[in-house]
């Protein structure tokens, strides 16, 4: 395969590793930070508890306030079950598109961070360009929140964040956050032959199922709603069952898992507490004669939606640098955006190559005009705030 750019290189070293959550990304990283040290980089490593995952942050240029922050993470979701026709851990071209698990989510943004990082080694900068890379966001945005707490504590104040996650090269000005539960369901066992003098921790969690059916009809009747969304209000979805073990046998054990997807300005803690009241409500007419059933809602992961605004200074700057065709938009999935906006207090936008409808699937891929169009905004974006002279305002 013939790399044109040297994103597209980039991007072929990037896919080589296997960076699955279940895996250690120091291979990678320390490729990375050699790189970017040799350019010219001051880089921190922030480590996991088990030391073999690591966030990095790197900073070009002076160590002032303003500047530009991007920040991509380098983990991707797992391959196994998938029927891919490629290998998913190398990079392969065909047709102008380039194969590969992480191509689009998100190693191609990464990838273009790197490329403009080497381009910017042989230029001063007046202002800083610091560049942020994570872990374990597939899992809940993990990774990326003590490297925040460090950069907080630091008083690094960029003018602008970018997070690249695919967006077509759209400026994405928005993302739901995401709220995980398991609901445990604790009924009595029975032979089925007397099934009614029991109570089937299933029907518990089928009759729970059901109130999170009513939930989201009424959300979706009388929520709040944003647009520019695909589904402009808060979602509620049940994707797995658990319980019972053979069929004449009354189960006294069910645990169901569940999200709830909600706006930047949905009341989340709200939403959250009417699982709980649901779950009382179900059991409340079991209380008497089955003292011991319980179902218990549990939450056990939480990141914040995103709501940017459109004429913030910097946003409006950054939306300068993009191509004139692409438009605004918001996401449904979940990014590390808020996270960024909530703990460092600056303004955040959602832009990168690709489509995340080529993402968490086989044959994952990427077009190399986006990568192209990448590059472009990203060195649009350096000379808007990073090289202008110090003395000058960069938006």
């Amino acid at each position: 395969m013939t790399l044109a750019t040297p994103t597209h290189e980039w991007l072929a070293r990037l896919v080589g590793h296997a960076t699955v959550s279940a895996a250690t990304n120091l291979p990678l990283v320390a490729e990375i930070e050699a790189v970017l040290t040799a350019a010219g980089a001051v880089c921190s490593r922030f480590h996991d508890a088990t030391g073999q995952k690591a966030a990095l942050l790197a900073r070009l240029g002076p160590d002032l306030p303003g500047g530009l922050m991007l920040s991509g993470h380098v983990d991707v979701v797992p391959v196994e079950g998938q029927a891919w026709t490629v290998p998913p851990f190398e990079l392969t071209e065909r047709d102008g598109l380039l194969f590969g698990r992480g191509t689009t989510d998100m190693k191609g943004f990464v990838a273009s961070m790197l490329a403009l990082a080497q381009r910017t080694a042989a230029r001063p900068l007046a202002r800083p360009l610091w560049l942020a890379f994570s872990y374990d966001e597939e899992i809940g945005c993990v990774g990326v929140r003590p490297m925040l707490e460090a950069i907080a504590a630091r008083n690094i104040r960029p003018d602008l964040v970018v997070v690249g996650e695919p967006t077509s090269m759209r400026l994405g000005l928005g993302h739901k956050g995401k709220m995980a539960f398991t609901v445990d369901a604790g009924g009595t066992a029975r032979h089925s032959a007397e099934a009614p003098q029991a109570l089937n921790a299933l029907h518990l969690a089928g009759d729970f199922m059901t109130a999170m059916r009513g939930l989201q009809a009424e959300i979706a009747l009388q929520g709040p709603r944003e647009d520019g969304y695909s589904v402009p209000y808060a979602t509620v979805h049940v994707g797995r069952l658990n319980g019972g073990t053979v069929v004449n046998l009354v189960p006294d054990k069910a645990e169901l898992l569940m999200e709830v997807r909600v706006l930047a300005t949905d009341d989340a803690d709200g939403l959250a507490a009417r699982l709980a009241e649901a779950a009382a409500a179900i059991l409340a007419p079991y209380r008497a004669a089955f003292p011991e059933a319980h179902l218990t809602v549990t939450e056990t992961g939480r990141y914040p939606g995103l709501a940017t605004d459109r004429d913030a200074l910097a946003v409006r700057a950054f939306a300068e640098c993009l191509p004139s065709e692409t438009g605004d938009c918001r996401l449904s999935f979940g990014t590390e955006g808020r996270l960024f906006a909530q703990i460092l207090g600056v303004p955040v936008v959602i832009c990168g190559p690709g489509d995340m409808a080529q993402g968490h699937r086989p044959d994952e891929f990427i077009a190399k005009t986006e990568l192209v169009a990448c590059d472009a905004t990203l060195d649009a974006a350096l000379e808007r705030f990073c090289a202008s002279p110090a003395d000058e305002t960069p938006l």
